[in-house]
Formats: C-alpha cells, structure tokens, sequence
C-alpha cells in the first residue's frame, strides 16, 4: 500500500536565501530550483495541493545595510523582490511539467494575477502550484507573516518553512558553539524563550489560528516531500 500524505493542502515558505543554495556569484541556483521542483512533483502526485510564499533575502536586504533605507520604501523593493523569485520558480515548475500561477499581493498585471483566496483556492483545487509573491502587499511585515497569513486564507493544514538552516535551536549555532536543536516546540515556549524560529509576529499568528509549522533546511529538497508524509523532520511547532 502506498503511503498518503500526512496534510493534503500545504502552505511551503521557500526562502530566497535558500534558493541560492550558497552561491556566491548568483542569487539564484537554477539547477537547484529544478531539484526543488522535482520533489514538488512528487507532491502533487501524491495528491497534495501547495501554496508557495517565496522570500527576497537572496536579493534584498534593503534596511540592513550600510545606509538605512526608509522602511517602507524598502519594503516595496523587497516586494518587488519576491516577485523576481516567484516567476524565476514558475519557470522552473512549467519546464518540470507542472501548471503555476503567480499571484501578487500587489497589483501587477503584466507579471502575476491578483491575489485573492477564492481565487487561489479554485486554483490549488484545479492541482496548480500558487506562488504567492509581494508578501502581505504591505510594508512592515515580512514574508513569514506573509507565509502565515497566506496559509490561514487557503485553510492550509500546516506551513512548511524550508530555510537555510535545519532545525531551530536553542541560540544561534553560528554564534553560540552550546546551542542545540530543538526538534518539538510549542508556540508559547517560542514566545517565553525568545526563539527566533521565525519572524515572531508570524510565530503570534499561528498561535492564534492553531496553525502547524515545520522548520527545516532546505539544502535537502526532498525534507519538503518527508514533511508532507509525516516523517520527522526539522522543527515541529505547534500549540
């Protein structure tokens, strides 16, 4: 008997770091992406509807640097931003024999359809990947909330976070050589402790929408597929 998937509608936050992949004259992996893809296919095979939110971190950091941009104004380029990522994964996904849609937060006809949840929801139904691009269509919230917002509108059954690093830990383990993974946590040890799992206004939301989430790294494509089965992997957070 062949084994079902654990969540049938997924909310999957790529982030742009990640698609990378560590490259240092690029800011995308295309022969990464397509391993991405293909793992998605399997995915959709197994009957699985995704929603994807993708991050700008490989091309924007836009008030980190040395002269702090307006937060706003960085924001909509970051918006932007998003956007180059979502076509680049379209592209991507249609070469590996999947049909995308790209919907913006932000009204951009030429590039992407308007996001709507009725609209994206008839879509996901219809077996076509959703990439969702401009975040919330607001500045001062970032992708992650995006991710959460996204996932509670299309009634996702959990997020997956696919990241650049593989669990969340107990500090930075680039900084602190102690810290250790944490492999199940609840949304309020997050809160009480201060993880930084992921942005904590995305960590508040899905607490207060009991939505699932998993964190973990990205450098594998196929922990996306393990996750939707309902292997362990990465972080699991929860109430």
């Amino acid at each position: 008997m062949n084994q079902q998937p654990k969540y049938r509608r997924i909310l999957l936050k790529l982030s742009g770091e990640a698609l990378a992949n560590g490259q240092k004259d690029s800011i995308l992996d295309f022969t990464f992406i397509d391993q991405v893809a293909a793992v998605l296919k399997k995915c959709l095979a197994a009957g699985v509807e995704i929603g994807i939110v993708v991050g700008a971190g490989n091309i924007w950091r836009g008030a980190t640097g040395s002269v702090k941009m307006e937060r706003a104004r960085a924001d909509h380029m970051g918006m932007l931003a998003t956007t180059m990522n979502a076509i680049a994964l379209s592209d991507a996904f249609i070469r590996n024999g999947m049909d995308t849609v790209v919907m913006s937060a932000v009204e951009m006809d030429t590039y992407a359809d308007h996001y709507t949840s009725r609209h994206a929801d008839r879509l996901l139904k219809e077996g076509k990947i959703c990439i969702f691009a401009g975040g919330t269509g607001s500045p001062y919230f970032s992708t992650d909330t995006g991710a959460a917002l996204r996932a509670a509108e299309i009634g996702a059954d959990a997020i997956l976070m696919a990241k650049n690093i593989d669990y969340l830990y107990t500090a930075d383990p680039r900084k602190d050589p102690t810290a250790t993974p944490i492999y199940d946590v609840t949304y309020d040890e997050i809160l009480d402790k201060n993880l930084r799992a992921f942005d904590m206004s995305a960590v508040i939301f899905c607490k207060d929408n009991n939505i699932e989430s998993y964190g973990f790294g990205l450098a594998d494509p196929e922990n996306i597929y393990r996750a939707v089965m309902g292997e362990p992997v990465g972080t699991r957070m929860h109430n």
